[in-house]
């Protein structure tokens, strides 16, 4: 009899897809076989009101896209910029030119300042002391002067060793031989260590007010007649870095302006697929940081080689009056700093720019 169409034994199965033997449970006699596992629940997606779905980005995901399009954007405005090299030289020298202005008058400045401090009369003091105050006493003044954080040397000349000077200065060496005694007094010399007009004042009244002290000299004229001057060379100095900083940001605001207009189009089609204001800003500002990057690195080259060009006189003049004087330029510190203001210069001109003119184009 055919086997076709006859009803298996209970509990007994074919032979599934994978070959598995089945098995007879004790109890009951039921086959059990593999079991599958279980699919996965898909997350849930969220539904507008159109029917689109929308899924959540995680804030890893937006930070690496931010970093991503900030160096894409770096790389591209740089592009941009060496793609027109003689354009680029030309803003380069003129923010160069703004830089180094300031900066040299800076050094300038410096220079003069350290040669007026190395003048051995610069704000010596001579204190006169009284006919009947000893010597002892004289040296014993000198010595309470010189613990004194306000002075800086004191020195001490005895009525001999004045009136030795005296006789060898002045051709009246044989009248004074004459002279019964020695008419000149003892003389403490003191330099301050304040290098200021006022403190030198102060410090002459509190001396002359000392009991040994019969008289106290200082020339203020010429020292405050210099200090005034440096001090209105250094507020020039000052307001002229202000109007050429100005000068900066009126230049990469007006190459920023030009690139925005060439770009019209492409800032447009941004727009239109939904590009922010950011999104579009971010290339202007970086073309504005490589403009004041390039002309701050120039500006320190100019100033370099011009100091390297004046040492040579500078070295023979001082040589002149036997002095060891040698330009001082700047620095590390003034180095850094003079590129980082003109690379902060060029990124407020390039934002000044873009807010005002990233504005007035929009998709119509």
């Amino acid at each position: 009899m055919s086997q076709v169409g006859k009803p298996h034994n209970r509990g007994t199965s074919p032979r599934g897809a994978t070959g598995a033997t089945p098995l007879r449970s004790p109890r009951r006699g039921v086959t059990k076989g593999p079991v599958p596992p279980a699919p996965r629940k898909a997350p849930p997606k969220r539904q507008n009101s159109e029917g689109a779905s929308e899924h959540k980005v995680q804030s890893n995901h937006k930070v690496s896209s931010w970093l991503r399009h900030h160096r894409l954007m770096a790389i591209d405005s740089l592009w941009r910029v060496i793609r027109a090299p003689f354009a680029s030289l030309m803003t380069w020298a003129v923010l160069a030119i703004a830089l180094a202005l300031p900066a040299s008058l800076y050094i300038f400045l410096n220079n003069a300042q350290l040669v007026t401090s190395n003048w051995d009369g610069a704000a010596q003091m001579s204190l006169f002391l009284k006919i009947d105050v000893s010597e002892q006493r004289a040296e014993s003044l000198a010595e309470d002067l010189r613990q004194r954080s306000d002075i800086a040397s004191v020195q001490y000349i005895s009525r001999e060793q004045a009136l030795g000077e005296f006789k060898e200065f002045s051709g009246f060496g044989e009248a004074l031989d004459y002279l019964d005694g020695n008419p000149l007094p003892s003389v403490l010399v003191v330099r301050p260590a304040a290098g200021r007009v006022h403190e030198q004042e102060q410090l002459l009244n509190e001396l002359q007010s000392l009991q040994e002290v019969d008289e106290a000299q200082l020339d203020l004229a010429w020292v405050k007649r210099l200090y005034y001057i440096m001090e209105l060379a250094q507020r020039a100095v000052s307001a002229l870095a202000v109007l050429l900083g100005i000068a900066v940001l009126l230049v990469v605001g007006n190459t920023i302006r030009l690139a925005i207009e060439n770009r019209r189009d492409e800032i447009v089609i941004v727009k239109l697929v939904g590009g922010t204001n950011a999104f579009v800003r971010r290339p202007f500002l970086y073309t504005g940081i490589w403009y004041g990057l390039g002309g701050g690195v120039m500006a320190w080259m100019i100033i370099n080689l011009s100091l390297i060009w004046l040492a040579g006189p500078v070295r023979a003049l001082a040589s002149v009056y036997s002095s060891s004087f040698e330009l001082v330029g700047l620095g590390m510190a003034n180095s850094l700093l003079l590129v980082l203001s003109g690379t902060i210069l060029g990124w407020l001109g390039a934002w000044v720019a873009v807010g005002r003119h990233l504005g007035d184009i929009e998709p119509r």
